[in-house]
């Protein structure tokens, strides 16, 4: 059994450490309610336009939908959708989970694949390896620092260049979905090119009266909608990242909590074996003066 002197020191270590983990939950359930505020009032605008997107992209022919264009894909991007920050539980590790079979799959294939960190924690993974190329932006991490609309769209532009001049064939987000404060659901888009409508709306495609006009639609509104889905990405990353960052903090603390209570009896056994110690130490001395 450990003396008393080193279970006291954990004691106040695991309570040190209590003390921060409800602190960081604290702060990540004010940032949460915030974050999640966003990310509802951005959603259903979001997936609407995003069917908008789709239908208007399958109305184009060849030369205007640039970035509907179905090529073969020989280079892939891959967009890594993180957080700056770690003690988020598994919120980091499931998309690199993800973009790990991801680029198996595709190199398996014979493709080329290039990952875009957007996230410190992303930089730090891939900025080394092969899949990095210099072609690509550095300052992914800043995004998160004031996220906002303005910060993405530069970013987003730089995507759909990427794409409409060849330099990618398909590009991917990977990231993770707020669905409550307790569960970030892995999401696995393709961004660009735009996916044509599904079976079931395919028939409202059909004869298109567009305002202003075909030209206005393809310079203007179809970037803007793409900017607009990125941003939306990034809204659900950063409010899942507060919910697994709350989340992981609350374990956190309860397992201190666990631990304290069995570094107290630890420490409360050891106090009283010696207490006995001294006690007996104490009669045996007593009998031998008397012996």
């Amino acid at each position: 059994m450990a003396n008393l002197k080193e279970v006291r020191n954990r004691i106040v270590s695991v309570n040190s450490t209590k003390q921060i983990t409800a602190a960081m939950k604290m702060v990540s359930a004010a940032k949460l309610r915030r974050a999640q505020d966003a990310i509802v009032r951005m959603r259903p605008y979001a997936e609407k336009l995003q069917q908008i997107l789709s239908n208007v992209s399958a109305s184009l022919d060849g030369n205007e939908g640039q970035y509907s264009a179905q090529r073969e894909v020989k280079n892939v991007l891959i967009v890594a959708i993180v957080s700056n920050r770690g003690l988020a539980g598994a919120f980091n590790s499931q998309v690199f989970r993800s973009i790990r079979r991801l680029v198996a799959e595709h190199e398996a294939s014979g493709r080329t694949v290039h990952i875009l960190p957007l996230g410190k924690k992303a930089m730090d993974n891939y900025r080394r390896t092969k899949y990095f190329s210099e072609a690509l932006p550095t300052d992914g991490a800043s995004l998160y620092d004031g996220l906002s609309f303005d910060k993405v769209a530069p970013k987003a532009e730089l995507i759909m260049q990427l794409f409409a001049n060849g330099t990618y064939d398909q590009v991917t987000l990977v990231y993770n979905k707020f669905k409550n404060a307790a569960v970030q659901v892995l999401a696995e888009e393709q961004y660009l090119p735009v996916l044509p409508m599904t079976s079931d709306v395919k028939a409202a495609k059909a004869d298109h009266i567009m305002e202003p006009d075909r030209a206005t639609i393809v310079l203007e509104i179809i970037p803007k909608s793409l900017k607009i889905q990125l941003y939306k990405a990034l809204l659900d990353s950063n409010a899942a990242e507060h919910g697994a960052r709350m989340t992981a903090m609350h374990k956190a603390t309860d397992n201190a909590d666990s631990m304290l209570k069995e570094l107290k009896l630890s420490y409360n056994k050891a106090r009283q074996a010696a207490i006995t110690g001294e006690i007996l130490e104490i009669v045996g001395g007593a009998e031998a003066l008397k012996g």
